[in-house]
């Protein structure tokens, strides 16, 4: 599946200011990354896979709206999925890739 070219351009006009910004493709969606380091992304499953500090992964997931993002059948600390139905509005949707970039700005420059 591919992502939706619709939530990847909603990003973009989030993101489209941020120094250092970079789009790749890379886990089968559209990713953002900030110094190199990846933020956000379209999902080719739909929604979207948000990367933030791991020490607020679990609360991020006790909030409701994310859950684990899974790679090879093992839950990955840091990085988190968020289901479109919780990504329809401009505000719920900056809250994540706010979250992204922001911890991918306090990475070093990759």
């Amino acid at each position: 599946m591919a992502y939706d070219e619709d939530l990847a351009d909603r990003i973009r006009e989030l993101v489209g200011a941020e120094p250092n910004l970079t789009e790749m493709r890379m886990f089968g969606g559209l990713a953002f990354l900030v110094g190199g380091n990846m933020a956000v992304a379209a999902d080719g499953k739909g929604g979207v896979m948000v990367r933030v500090d791991p020490a607020d992964s679990d609360e991020l997931v006790e909030s409701g709206d994310a859950e684990p993002f899974v790679m090879r059948g093992r839950p990955m600390r840091g990085w988190l999925h968020v289901a479109t139905e919780h990504l329809r509005t401009r505000k719920q949707l900056a809250r994540w890739v706010d979250l992204g970039v922001g911890y991918a700005r306090s990475l070093p420059p990759k």
